[in-house]
């Protein structure tokens, strides 16, 4: 994939960051743990999704897809990049950045 294909979801995220921001009952230093504790909800989601595409549960049998399981790790991407931009306004460089190390150290790029 070359980078001109590339559309970055941080102007999504930010959008979605205000959103829930603007929409919160409870106050900034909540809304952070939250978010952050949001992450196990949806990880638990995913969980479910593979348990449920693999059948393992013979109470409920094949109760997922694959797709599901695609849609819920989806959903924990978009979970973990909210939380990370509720915890910095620079989460686009922070993300950018870790993931160039995580290159180097596991690629060999640089």
């Amino acid at each position: 994939m070359d980078d001109t294909s590339w559309n970055s979801p941080w102007p999504t995220i930010t959008a979605l960051h205000a959103w829930l921001t603007e929409h919160s009952p409870v106050p900034p230093e909540q809304q952070t743990l939250l978010r952050i504790l949001k992450l196990s909800e949806e990880v638990g989601e995913v969980a479910q999704a593979v348990i449920g595409a693999t059948g393992q549960n013979p109470r409920k049998g094949v109760s997922h897809s694959w797709q599901d399981v695609q849609s819920e790790l989806c959903d924990v991407i978009v979970t973990a990049m909210v939380a990370l931009t509720t915890l910095t306004p620079e989460a686009a460089h922070v993300f950018d950045t870790h993931l160039a190390k995580v290159a180097a150290r596991s690629l060999g790029t640089d």
